[in-house]
C-alpha cells in the first residue's frame, strides 16, 4: 500500500513520515490471522524488552505492586519514571529502564520475572490497536465500540524472529491468550479520560491541581484511598454505604471509583453527586462574596462622592 492509496486516518498510523518501518500497513480485524510465537528458543528472546517506553496503566501498577508486595509509592520510586501521556498534558508513568543496559528491570536472560502480571503494553505486542474515536463513547448497534473506528495492526521490528514461527492465531485468539481482554476492560474508563483530554488538543490546559489529582488517582491508589477516607471527601460527595465498603477494602473497586471521580472533576461527567448542603453552602459563600463586593463598591462610591463635594467647596 502506497502513501497515496491510504486514507487520511491510515496515513496517521501507517504513513512513512510517522512510522518509517515498524508498523505494517494493513488494517486487521479480530478475525484476521497472524503468525507469531515468542518463547526462549527464538534468537531475539527479550530483545523487545529494552530501549522502549512502556507506559503503565493504573491496573498495571495495581497488579505489579501487589506482585512485589510493596506500597504504590515505593513501586513508583523504584520502578517508574514520570512521563506525559502521548499528545496530552496528563501526567503518567513508564517503566524505569535499567541504566546499564536500558532494559526493563523485570527482564532476565531467562525471560520476564513478572510475566503473569506484565503490563498491558507487553501483552499487546506485536499486535497494536488503533482507536480514532477519541471521545470514547460511540457505540455500535450491539453495544460495542464502533468497529469502523477501531482496528488492529502488526508491529514488526527487524530484530523480531517471532514472525518466523509456525503458530497461527486470529487477533481475537491472541488477545484472549495474552489476557488483553481483561486488561482492556479494567483500563477502559481511564483510557476514555485520556482520549477525551487528547481530543481537546493542547489549546486548553489542565490546572496544576487537576494534574496532581489525575496523577495521584492514576498511579498511587494507596494515597487516593487516604484522600477519600481521611479528608472531607465523604462529607462533600454523596456515596452510598455499599460503595464505601467496597472501596475501603478492594483496590480494584477503588481504582474504578477513581475513574468516576476524575470524569466528574475533570470533565463534568454526571458520575458523582455533591451533597445538597455542600452545594447550598457554596452558594451562600458565593453570595456572601458578592454581597461584600457590593458593599465595598458602595463604600468606594461614597468616598468618591464625598471627595467631589469637598473639591467643590474648595
Amino acid at each position: 500500500m502506497s502513501d497515496e492509496q491510504m486514507s487520511s486516518k491510515e496515513k496517521i498510523l501507517f504513513g512513512k513520515a510517522t512510522n518509517p518501518s515498524n508498523i505494517l500497513p494493513q488494517k486487521l480485524t479480530l478475525d484476521s490471522k497472524i503468525k507469531f510465537r515468542c518463547h526462549p528458543g527464538v534468537k531475539c528472546f527479550t530483545a523487545c524488552c529494552g530501549g522502549i517506553k512502556i507506559i503503565l496503566t493504573p491496573y498495571d501498577i495495581l497488579q505489579l505492586k501487589k506482585r512485589l508486595n510493596i506500597p504504590a509509592h515505593e513501586f513508583l520510586h523504584q520502578y517508574a519514571t514520570p512521563v506525559y501521556l502521548e499528545k496530552t498534558d496528563m501526567p503518567g508513568v513508564a517503566i524505569k529502564l535499567r541504566e546499564d543496559d536500558h532494559k526493563c528491570p523485570f527482564v532476565t536472560p531467562e525471560g520476564c520475572t513478572v510475566y503473569s502480571d506484565r503490563p498491558t503494553a507487553c501483552r499487546y505486542y506485536p499486535v497494536g490497536m488503533a482507536d480514532f474515536h477519541e471521545g470514547g463513547d460511540e457505540k455500535s448497534k450491539d453495544g460495542d465500540q464502533n468497529e469502523e473506528e477501531k482496528f488492529f495492526f502488526i508491529v514488526k521490528e527487524d530484530h523480531c524472529k517471532g514472525f518466523e514461527e509456525d503458530k497461527e492465531w486470529t487477533v481475537r485468539e491472541w488477545r484472549a491468550d495474552q489476557g488483553v481482554d481483561v486488561r482492556d476492560e479494567m483500563n477502559k474508563e481511564w483510557l476514555r479520560l485520556v482520549m477525551r483530554r487528547k481530543s481537546f488538543g493542547l489549546q486548553a490546559t489542565l490546572s496544576e491541581q487537576a494534574k496532581r489529582m489525575f496523577f495521584m488517582a492514576s498511579t498511587d491508589i494507596d494515597h487516593f484511598r487516604d484522600f477519600v477516607f481521611e479528608s472531607s471527601f465523604l462529607d462533600t460527595f454523596l456515596i452510598d454505604d455499599e460503595t464505601i465498603a467496597k472501596i475501603k477494602e478492594d483496590d480494584v473497586e477503588l481504582m474504578l471509583f477513581s475513574f468516576k471521580y476524575l470524569a466528574a472533576t475533570l470533565f463534568g461527567a454526571q458520575t458523582m453527586k455533591i451533597r445538597e448542603d455542600k452545594i447550598q453552602a457554596k452558594v451562600e459563600e458565593i453570595k456572601q462574596r458578592q454581597d461584600e463586593s457590593v458593599i465595598e463598591s458602595v463604600q468606594e462610591y461614597e468616598k468618591i462622592k464625598q471627595q467631589r463635594e469637598m473639591d467643590k467647596k474648595v
